[in-house]
C-alpha cells in the first residue's frame, strides 16, 4: 500500500511540473490546403490528431464558422489566409484567431449562399487526419443547359438569354436545329480527324451501320482521372498523373468541340475542369446528367518497377478480370476516393449500390468497340502495353447506358515515357489519336436520333 502511495504522489507531482498545457496537449496542424472549383471549393486542415469541431453556417451574409477544440494558433493556420484566391468562385475571404484559451476559430466569408459538408478522414496514403470543409453552392449550373448554352452562344455569335430551366433540354435544342439546317463543319477538320474505313475494323460480327444524320448535340464526357487531393501516381521526376491528364482532356475538348458527325455538333463534356477531386461516383453521375454518349476517362498508369511501359485501354468487366494486371489496375483506380477523401455520411448507400451493379452487356459491346478504335489509333503514335482491350471492375466505368472506356495514356513509372507525357508535342499526338478513335467508332455506330423522352 505504501509503495502504491509514494506512486499517487509522484505522479501528482509530475503533473504540477508540467503543467496544463503539457497534459492537455492538442492536435497540432501540419497543412492547410484550398481547392476553388465552380463544382465546390475545398479546405483541407491536416493534422496530427483528429479534429474536434463544432460548426455553424450564417446565411445573411453568409459564412460559415468553425471552432476546431484542443488547438492553439500556429504559422500552419494563419497561412490558410492568404491561400484564398481572387478568382475562387465560392470564397470571399479566411478569417482565423483564438476564441478561447482551447479554442481556435475559422470564419470562412463566402460569395454565393452554399451547402456545407463538414467531416473527417483518417490517414491514408501521404495524408495524416483530415479536416475537410466541402463548400457546395445551394444553386448550381445545370451542366446540359450550359452546354446547349456554349454551343448557341458559338453558332450566332451572340451571348444567349439565360431560360428557365427545362425538364429536356436535348430535346429543345432539336427543335431548334430542326427549323434550321446543321452548321457546316470546316472540311479540313474533318479530314484531319475522320480516316476512311480501313479492313481490319470491317469485322464480320460488327458490319457498318448505314451512315445517316442525325439532327442533335453529340455528348463526349471526357474524365481527367484523380484531381485536388489525390494527385495520382507521381513520376520519378515529380510529374503528377492529375496534371498531365488535365491537359491532355483540355485538349481533346478542343478537337471534339471543332469537330461533327453526319452534320450534328460535338460537344465534349469535362467531369473535371480545373484542380479539384471528384468522387468515382459524381464522375458517373456527371456523364448521365449530360446524357453523354460516350465516356473517356483519363489516366496515367504505374508499376512499382521503371521497366513497364506502354498504353492500355479498359472496359468494363461483369465477371473476372481478364488479367491479372487489368485487376490489379482496377484495385488501385477504385481507391481514389480514399486518399480523394468524401463524405461517406452523404451517400446514399442504396443508390450507391445500384449505379455500380446497373451496368448492361451492351454496354460493355459498345465500351469494347469504342476500346478497340482507341487503341488501335494510339498504336499509331506509341507503344502499346497491351494490343487488346482489357477489362476488369472499374467503378468510374458502371454507367449502365454509356460507352465507358479508361485510357491509361502511358507508364509515368517509366522515366522515358513520363517525359514524353511532359511533352506538347506527345500530349497533341496522342488527342488526335483519340479523337480519330473517337470518330472511327461513330463511323460504324452512328449515334441514335435524340428521343424527346429521354
Amino acid at each position: 500500500m505504501r509503495a502504491d502511495r509514494r506512486r499517487l504522489v509522484k505522479a501528482g507531482f509530475l503533473a504540477l511540473s508540467l503543467g496544463a498545457s503539457h497534459m492537455a496537449r492538442g492536435a497540432t496542424m501540419m497543412a492547410v490546403r484550398i481547392w476553388p472549383a465552380a463544382d465546390y471549393s475545398r479546405v483541407t486542415l491536416e493534422s496530427d490528431k483528429p479534429l474536434q469541431t463544432r460548426q455553424t453556417f450564417i446565411a445573411s451574409p453568409p459564412r460559415l464558422a468553425v471552432d476546431i477544440e484542443g488547438m492553439e494558433l500556429n504559422p500552419a493556420l494563419r497561412e490558410l489566409v492568404g491561400k484564398v484566391q481572387a478568382t475562387d468562385p465560392n470564397i470571399a475571404g479566411i478569417r482565423v484567431g483564438q476564441f478561447s484559451p482551447n479554442v481556435v476559430r475559422l470564419v470562412i466569408d463566402l460569395k454565393r449562399p452554399i451547402a456545407p459538408q463538414v467531416f473527417t478522414l483518417p490517414p491514408v496514403a501521404s495524408y495524416a487526419n483530415r479536416l475537410v470543409l466541402d463548400l457546395y453552392p445551394t444553386q448550381a449550373v445545370d451542366p446540359l443547359e450550359q452546354l446547349i448554352q456554349e454551343r448557341t452562344s458559338n453558332a450566332t455569335g451572340t451571348l444567349p438569354t439565360p431560360a428557365a430551366p427545362s425538364a429536356d433540354p436535348l430535346g429543345e435544342l432539336i427543335a431548334k436545329q430542326g427549323q434550321k439546317p446543321p452548321l457546316p463543319v470546316p472540311s479540313t477538320r474533318r479530314q484531319d480527324f475522320e480516316p476512311p474505313p480501313t479492313a481490319s475494323m470491317d469485322r464480320p460480327d460488327h458490319p457498318p451501320r448505314p451512315s445517316t444524320a442525325t439532327d442533335r448535340l453529340i455528348v463526349i464526357a471526357i474524365d481527367p482521372g484523380h484531381g485536388g487531393e489525390d494527385p495520382g501516381a507521381i513520376g520519378p521526376g515529380g510529374t503528377q498523373e492529375k496534371d498531365v491528364v488535365l491537359k491532355i482532356a483540355h485538349l481533346l475538348r478542343d478537337r471534339i468541340n471543332a469537330a461533327s458527325v453526319g452534320g450534328s455538333p460535338m460537344r465534349a463534356y469535362l467531369t473535371r475542369d480545373a484542380d479539384f477531386f471528384v468522387p468515382l461516383q459524381v464522375r458517373v453521375q456527371k456523364a448521365r446528367r449530360v446524357q453523354a454518349d460516350l465516356f473517356v476517362s483519363l489516366h496515367a498508369d504505374a508499376f512499382f518497377t521503371p521497366e513497364a511501359s506502354g498504353a492500355s485501354v479498359f472496359a468494363l468487366s461483369q465477371g473476372a478480370a481478364s488479367s491479372t494486371a487489368a485487376r490489379w489496375m482496377a484495385q488501385k483506380e477504385n481507391k481514389a476516393d480514399l486518399i480523394g477523401g468524401i463524405n461517406l455520411g452523404s451517400q446514399d448507400a442504396q443508390v450507391q449500390h445500384a449505379l455500380l451493379d446497373m451496368s448492361t452487356t451492351a454496354q460493355i459491346k459498345d465500351s469494347l468497340q469504342l476500346g478497340g478504335h482507341l487503341l488501335r489509333q494510339i498504336g499509331g503514335v506509341g507503344r502499346l502495353h497491351k494490343p487488346r482491350v482489357e477489362q476488369a471492375g472499374f467503378a468510374v466505368l458502371k454507367a449502365p447506358d454509356i460507352p465507358s472506356v479508361l485510357v491509361e495514356t502511358a507508364f509515368i513509372s517509366n522515366p522515358q515515357e513520363e517525359e514524353k507525357l511532359r511533352s506538347e508535342a506527345y500530349q497533341k499526338q496522342l488527342t488526335d489519336a483519340l479523337m480519330r478513335g473517337i470518330l472511327q467508332y461513330f463511323s460504324r455506330n452512328p449515334p441514335l436520333a435524340r428521343n424527346r423522352s429521354i
